[in-house]
């Protein structure tokens, strides 16, 4: 079994898992989730994985490459090698997520993960479209000593799974030892807080030693305020790739000396040159008084949004599982018609004036492109009906405005 067979029938298990946590919510008489947010965090997860299945040959590529060319050594298959293999893994990922809030470059990426208000287990599905760019390199090392690129991507594969479950707050503190040792939600709640205390603590991926050991660790002791010191203010998942990234050209923009244009890039996020405030500080934040990002959603436009993301959930489960055997033209022709899907439902949720009309190009779009790859068939009839039906559906949202 492979590394994207396991992702594969990981995406089960995640929904069931999203909906136990719904259900302990309803027990416990907590509200873990709000319906945009949720929705904006899972198509998030959706962009990344559909533009990874395009560019994923960038990573593990440039790894099989190293490995083939430059290793240095050929180190055997066992488990003691997998042991080390995990203990390196792990180290390694620590650094590149310690380095990815502590440069702006790289924080412009992962800032993805941290835009959510809330903290539940649809915030773990909540990725990047670019953090594998910047995560592949970190990794690079193992391919030149000569760990063989099956177990390193299986076992990255497990690493990134088990951060999974430590996304929620229904689960409390674990026994002494466990928190020792092992990241877990306690921990990760930090690492996702705002709290001025809680700043860039806690990076570890399975393992919290890390922390320990390089001066990172911070115990859970406030109520933690989830999101980011400026909030996105959008439930859209393409334009949450790009927001940090406008913030700093803009930045940029209004620096005067070219140095310092430079720098803005590859400082710590907040850094200005002193004439423009020099490093900006993190705000004191309060969980009571937390504004939260919210818009006022008709029932009729909630129902529609829910519709269109599982139908686009189901559309992108089935290219990923068929992405190898297109052309990579048609590949990019689908991967191009998920990703308007998702900014399409993350506009309405925002209620953007322009979100009716570019759904009803999309109407158009979808099923021609399912004409170009693959002429006409009962797929083709089917997206037909389902569009109809969801232009007859625009009317009343149309009319709910």
């Amino acid at each position: 079994m492979n590394a994207e067979t396991i992702m594969l029938y990981a995406i089960p298990v995640f929904f069931i898992l999203i909906g136990i946590e719904l259900l302990a919510g309803l027990w416990m008489q907590r509200k873990f989730y709000r319906f945009s947010d949720a929705i904006a965090n899972i198509s998030c997860g959706i962009t990344q994985q559909v533009s990874g299945a395009i560019f994923k040959l960038f990573g593990l590529g440039l790894y099989l490459f190293l490995y083939q060319n430059a290793r240095l050594f050929d180190m055997p298959n066992n488990w003691g090698i997998y042991i080390l293999l995990f203990v390196l893994i792990d180290m390694l990922y620590y650094w590149f997520h310690r380095y990815s809030h502590e440069i702006n470059t790289f924080w412009g990426a992962h800032v993805v993960h941290h835009q959510s208000e809330e903290y539940n287990l649809s915030v773990a599905l909540r990725q990047s479209a670019f953090q594998g760019f910047f995560s592949a390199v970190f990794y690079l090392p193992l391919a030149i000593v000569g760990f063989d690129p099956i177990p390193f991507a299986i076992i990255n594969t497990f690493q990134t799974l088990y951060q999974f479950w430590i996304h929620t707050e229904a689960i409390d503190k674990l026994p002494f030892w466990f928190e020792y040792i092992f990241n877990t939600p306690s921990h990760h709640r930090v690492h996702h807080g705002r709290n001025p205390e809680y700043i860039d603590k806690n990076h570890g991926g399975t393992l919290i030693i890390f922390d320990r050991l390089f001066g990172t660790f911070e115990p859970e002791r406030a109520p933690v305020v989830y999101g980011v010191t400026k909030s996105l203010g959008s439930w859209n998942p393409i334009w949450a790739n790009f927001d940090y990234y406008s913030d700093l050209v803009k930045e940029s923009a209004r620096i005067p000396r070219f140095v310092d244009k430079v720098r803005l890039w590859v400082d710590r996020p907040g850094w200005l040159p002193q004439e423009l405030g020099g490093q900006q500080t993190v705000p004191p934040c309060d969980r009571e008084t937390q504004q939260k990002y919210n818009v006022s959603i008709p029932k009729v436009l909630l129902w529609y949004s829910l519709v269109q993301f599982t139908t686009m959930l189901m559309g992108a489960t089935g290219f990923l599982m068929m992405v190898g055997k297109l052309e990579i033209q048609h590949s990019l022709l689908l991967a191009g018609m998920i990703l308007w899907t998702a900014a399409n439902i993350g506009a309405l949720l925002d209620r953007r004036s322009w979100a009716i009309w570019s759904e009803l190009l999309r109407f158009v779009g979808i099923p021609l492109s399912i004409y170009i790859i693959w002429g006409l068939n009962p797929v083709l009839w089917g997206v037909l009906g389902f569009m109809g039906l969801s232009g007859v559906w625009m009317v009343l949202l149309k009319n709910s405005r």
